[in-house]
Parts: structure tokens; sequence; C-alpha cells
């Protein structure tokens, strides 16, 4: 089955609806001037508003529409009708949007939390009918306004990923494996680099029902925070995350060092931006079930100084004890 494309970034065209024009008519009654005015206003032009939508996870649908618009509004009639309001537009959104004005490159705002809205171009004001005008001294106004144009705008949206906790890892680390095996997401699998090309969420559930949504970002490489390889695209959507995982690979394939590897990570999470260097974070020691991680294990310990969770997504060694202190890292962030 094909698999659809993530984008996570998108330009949008975004047209409030117009005004509607006031009327300038008049009542046929006996006695008053001309009929009487009797110009009903135009109606309101449509809003065009951004909402957060949990069960959207890709903003390729804005992609591919980028020209969104509200509906322009009725004009007034005679016997003071009111022209019919434009119809309000919607956009559904990822949750964790963020929304800039192109043009002068300010943020607007973003939606993270589920039904999180922002309205990003109002519509525009009906006109008034002639019947506002009348007065002592013009008892037959002709006088009538136009309706108000309605916004314009073009917006830059931009996805970062909402998620509890963010997995690092360099390509072929076996990330992928890993969030297959704790969680209900199916990533691609398989015994190269760069088998993830978009973000992956799963969802871990505990014993107890507990849950939380686990970002699997696509592999960083050392450069990545110049946009080098895919980590530069990708590495924004660990951004929200409130702690990290950094898996390490102990198979020592291609030479490979796990130390050096860790260290090569934090410092491209570093240059990117320091609060993530920051975050708390686990330490997942992947591939034990191969011959060399015994011996690489010992020396990573000594190098690191704190708790390494050692497991095999091939074997299922160590994913009890790694979901154990998933949950309690969890909790401690208060995110339990």
């Amino acid at each position: 089955m094909k698999t659809r494309k993530f984008i996570d970034s998108a330009t949008v065209y975004a047209q409030a609806g117009n005004g509607g024009h006031g009327s300038a008519s008049f009542r046929r009654e006996k006695f008053i001037p001309n009929g009487g005015p009797a110009g009903g206003d135009g109606g309101h032009g449509g809003d065009v508003t951004l909402r957060a939508d949990p069960d959207i996870n890709s903003l390729i649908a804005l992609h591919f529409r980028p020209h969104q618009r509200a509906g322009h509004a009725g004009h007034g009639g005679n016997k003071q009708l009111h022209g019919k309001n434009g119809k309000d537009l919607v956009i559904n959104v990822p949750c964790g949007t963020e929304i800039w004005d192109k043009e002068s490159d300010i943020i607007l705002g973003e939606v993270v939390a589920p039904g999180e809205e922002i309205l990003v171009a109002k519509g525009g004001k009906g006109g008034l009918g002639n019947c506002h005008f009348k007065s002592s001294t013009n008892q037959a106004p002709t006088k009538r306004t136009e309706g108000v144009t309605g916004d314009e705008r073009t917006l830059r949206l931009e996805l970062k990923i909402v998620s509890d906790l963010g997995l690092v890892g360099f390509p072929n680390a076996g990330k992928s494996s890993l969030i297959s095996v704790v969680s209900e997401a199916h990533p691609k699998v398989a015994p190269y680099p760069f088998t993830t090309l978009n973000p992956i969420i799963g969802t871990v559930i505990f014993e107890d029902w507990t849950k939380i949504r686990v970002a699997d970002i696509p592999g960083i490489i050392e450069g990545a925070h110049k946009g080098v390889g895919l980590g530069y695209a990708f590495l924004r959507h660990i951004e929200r995350s409130r702690g990290l995982v950094f898996v390490i690979d102990m198979s020592g394939i291609d030479g490979r060092e796990p130390w050096d590897d860790f260290k090569g990570l934090l410092d491209e999470i570093t240059l990117y931006d320091q609060r993530l260097a920051e975050l708390p974070f686990l330490l997942v020691a992947n591939k034990m079930d191969t011959p060399e991680a015994k011996e690489k294990i010992k020396e990573f310990r000594k190098k690191v100084g704190r708790d390494v969770v050692e497991i095999s997504t091939l074997s299922g060694e160590g994913l009890d004890a790694l979901k154990v202190q998933l949950k309690t890292l969890a909790t401690e962030l208060g995110i339990l």
C-alpha cells in the first residue's frame, strides 16, 4: 500500500468573505415622503479560523489546496431585510501547528490543544442601509454604505508535533523497531539507514491504561543542526517534547562507538536548541543481542555515569523494564 506523503509546512492563502452592501430603498406608504427609507443592512462576511484537530497529523491537505476562502455576504434588501451573513470557514490542522504571516514573518499564534482555535482572517462588516440615515431634516435619505472587503492573508504554517517524549538516535539505531514494539505504531523497519523519512507518533499504553505519546524523529547525523541529512527538517518536532529518549546502537557496526554516538547526538541537539539538551532523558542501549554489545556496554556505562536501560528490539530483552522507566519518567514530568 502506498504511504501518504508527510507534509509539515505549507503556505496558505486565506481570504475572508466580503461584507454585503447596504440597500437604498423605500417603502410605499401614503403620507410618508418617498415611501420612507427601508433599505436593509448588508450581511457580514465569513471569517477564516484554524482549529487544532487531534485526528490530523500532516498539513498535506493544505499543501494541495492552499487557497482557502470563506463565504461572501449577501446585500441588504428592501423592507429593511438584512443581507445573509457569509459562511465562516474553519480549517482543521494538526495539533502543534504554528501560524506565521508570510509577508511580515511575524508569528500570529499556534494551536496546540485539541479544539484550540485562532482567527486568521476577519470577514468584512456589512454596509448600512439608508434607513440608518433618516433625520428630522432628511426624511428620505438615499445614502447607504458599501460592505467592507474581508481580510486577505498569506500564511506560513509549520507543524511541530505534540508528543510527551521524543526518540533521538542516529540512523539504524533501532528507533523505528523500538516504537513498533512498545506502541501501536507501525513504521517502516529495515536494516539500512533512513528507513524513517518522517516523524512517527506512537502511543504507549501501560497496564493501568494510562498512556503517553512518543515521537520517533528521523535519524540525525553529524551536522544536522546545519541542515545536513534529514535532521534539520525534523529536529523541530522534538521541541514540544517534555523529555527525550536516546537510543544508542551497541552493536558496534561500521566501527561506531556508543559513547561517540551519544556525545554526537547531544552535541547536535545542543547546537540546534540549548533547551533540548537540558530536558530530562532516558538512555537506552539497543541491540544487546549482538556479540559486541556486552563489552561495549561496560565501557559506555563508565563514561556516561548514569542508568542505562539495556534492550533488544529483536529478542524482546528489556522491553518490560523500559516501559517501567518510560512510565517513571512520564510521572516525574507530570505527564501521568
